[in-house]
């Protein structure tokens, strides 16, 4: 198998990270390309890739898998970990990630993902407040149900991965998920997440859409990336 997994900018890029971690986690080889976003839509640049014009997008010789949940069950049908074995464990991680991947849409819009900066947000608006309560719910029922340290038990699985871009929202914007903060400090000093982190801080392009949607988002607090 020789993987290419297609990425955007390691700053802005929430679905490219679910994975990029899940992969580097799991230590399954890739080649690293990154494609940044470079201007508002990159539709047209994208589709060179990708059929949806989106990024992630992973690479296996001439078959190309797009869909950051269409990659995980891509390679969970070709490695061990990628779910977990326990079947309480697994149906709890499969219902939490397809949440993620359909849900959310107020942590999204409202806390759009920027690794190198602190914010503090304006006053959450209602949807809001119930996706970060719900978050809360899921890291906490996950901890205590199976043990932790991981989502759903001993071992980083798909579900850590699909939750790590929300761990950088967490921390860039604040945010309170009670005794889930556990998993968010123990997956950011993931090794994977610190490659990750390393190489955000280190971009020094920007891209105008995205500093603008993450200026409405409150006051701007501290600023840890590349002049």
């Amino acid at each position: 198998m020789a993987y290419t997994l297609i990425t955007a900018n390691r700053n802005y890029s929430s679905w490219s990270l679910r994975p990029w971690v899940l992969m580097r986690a799991l230590d399954i080889p890739f080649t690293d390309r990154i494609e940044p976003f470079t201007k508002p839509v990159n539709y047209d640049e994208f589709r060179a890739f990708s059929p949806t014009g989106q990024v992630p997008v992973l690479l296996d010789g001439e078959t190309t898998v797009w869909d950051s949940l269409g990659i995980a069950l891509y390679l969970a049908d070709r490695h061990q970990g990628v779910w977990p074995t326990d079947p309480a464990a697994r149906a709890f991680t499969q219902c939490a990630v397809t949440e993620m991947h359909g849900g959310f849409s107020a942590l999204r819009n409202d806390c759009p993902m920027n690794v190198g900066v602190r914010v503090k947000p304006r006053p959450m608006r209602e949807a809001l407040v119930k996706d970060v309560a719900r978050v809360r719910e899921i890291f906490e029922q996950g901890l205590s149900r199976f043990g932790g340290p991981w989502l759903a038990g001993e071992r980083f699985t798909v579900l850590d991965a699909f939750y790590a871009p929300v761990a950088f929202r967490i921390r860039t914007y604040g945010l309170d998920v009670g005794a889930g903060q556990a998993w968010v400090d123990h997956v950011i000093a993931h090794p994977a997440m610190q490659e990750w982190e390393a190489a955000a801080l280190a971009e020094d392009w920007r891209e105008a859409s995205h500093e603008e949607e993450l200026a409405a988002t409150g006051v701007l607090i501290a600023d840890y990336r590349t002049a």
